[in-house]
């Protein structure tokens, strides 16, 4: 967004634009001769974007990937909304409640790059995509594609619906380190039969950062008459894209991560004219079956959260997606870069810049990732996650754009010590 037009922008329920807001544009003027992969690497002013967030000193967080918390601007503002809905009560709830919520659908949906008629908002990536795995008009017999590193939630639905409706589910393994992005939808395609119905890929695999060429899957699925639903889990506000350039007929994410929207946020994309395949989960009341409301019945629920939603895409704005993308790849390469050539240190991120941005997954040779983990934060005081399973063995991390490069090379230099 262009920083002279982002100010004049008014949030929900009548609160404007703030001091941090007007301080940033202050910042961003003195900067503007910088392009954003400079900036990248401009400490001072990432040090300042640190400042808007509140730190616990106990640790170095680099387990951003399940909830990246807010930054104490949209903090504030959430605040706010929770007192002002409390406060209207019932009356908000009767009159304003679904005309703002429509809003702020509109609002991700402009980010997202899709209609407003194509989104819901959900609780998070589970919900979403559960949605759709459940709701599908399955036979006996149907044919599903999955990836073992996709996530345990919605493999679990397959699970259930395999059981329930007599389904077929076949699990590929995502090569680690890829020739070329025909080596990854190869693989896809060859689990392919013609009684497959459905094709779940993960835009980034939340395992090990891996972005995965999704419009390419999906013009090859499309060709054989599958649909595709992505899980954008980690992918939404971490990098650049637009859901109508990726082709796919469902998208699902959590606003919670990379977004840092309060907990319990996501969205669900349904691509037009696919409403009908599927079932919703609560029943809603007679509706058109085009309408994509008729997914998201919710009953009462913390609408101050999807108030929130709007003020976290502003903060996300003001800073510049551009920036916020090139911060997350700049320290995300300033550690990997310094450890991919230790013999005891195995990255299973692939080297290549562009199949990956913030997220990577780094193991230490003899080393479980649960001691590893444990390691790391007891020794060194640095958080992280473990992950160990589906060929992945190393633990999972994921700073943020408060993330400094000193934090990071105590973070290599943990890594250099473990072997």
């Amino acid at each position: 967004m262009d920083k002279r037009n982002f100010l004049r922008q008014v949030s929900l329920l009548g609160l404007t634009a703030s001091p941090f807001l007007a301080n940033l544009e202050k910042l961003l003027s003195s900067v503007e001769h910088l392009s954003p992969a400079e900036l990248a690497a401009d400490e001072d002013f990432w040090d300042k974007i640190r400042a808007s967030y509140k730190l616990k000193p106990d640790y170095i967080n680099l387990e951003n990937g399940y909830y990246c918390f807010l930054p104490e601007e949209t903090l504030e503002h959430f605040i706010n909304h929770v007192r002002e809905v409390n406060y209207q009560g019932s009356h908000y709830m009767r009159t304003v409640q679904w005309d703002n919520k429509k809003k702020v659908a509109a609002k991700l949906a402009e980010m997202a790059g899709c209609g407003s008629d194509e989104l819901i908002i959900t609780r998070n990536t589970t919900e979403s995509l559960d949605t759709v795995i459940g709701g599908v008009h399955w036979k006996k017999g149907d044919h599903a594609v999955i990836a073992n590193t996709d996530y345990g939630a919605m493999r679990n639905m397959f699970k259930l619906v395999e059981n329930r409706y007599g389904i077929k589910t076949t699990a590929i393994d995502v090569p680690l380190h890829p020739k070329n992005d025909e080596e990854i939808v190869e693989v896809y395609e060859k689990a392919i039969t013609k009684k497959t119905r459905l094709l779940m890929v993960c835009h980034i695999i939340n395992v090990t950062g891996h972005i995965l060429p999704i419009r390419k899957i999906c013009d090859m699925a499309h060709a054989k008459g599958v649909d595709v639903m992505v899980d954008g889990a980690h992918a939404f506000g971490q990098f650049n894209f637009s859901i109508d350039d990726l082709n796919c007929d469902y998208y699902g994410t959590s606003l919670h991560k990379w977004l840092s929207v309060p907990l319990g946020a996501g969205f669900l994309y349904v691509k037009k004219g696919n409403v009908p395949k599927v079932w919703p989960m609560f029943a809603e009341g007679k509706r058109d079956e085009h309408d994509i409301s008729v997914l998201n019945h919710t009953g009462t629920h913390p609408c101050h959260t999807d108030l929130g939603i709007a003020n976290a895409i502003d903060y996300h704005n003001a800073i510049g997606a551009d920036k916020k993308e090139a911060r997350l790849r700049f320290i995300q390469n300033y550690w990997t870069d310094k450890v991919r050539d230790i013999d005891h240190v195995i990255l299973n991120t692939p080297k290549e810049r562009h199949r990956s941005c913030g997220i990577a997954n780094v193991g230490i040779k003899g080393m479980k990732p649960a001691d590893m983990a444990k390691t790391l934060m007891d020794k060194y005081k640095i958080f992280t996650v473990a992950i160990d399973g589906a060929g992945v063995h190393g633990c999972r991390i994921s700073p943020n754009v408060y993330t400094t490069t000193k934090e990071l090379d105590v973070f290599v230099e943990a890594l250099k010590d473990m072997g």
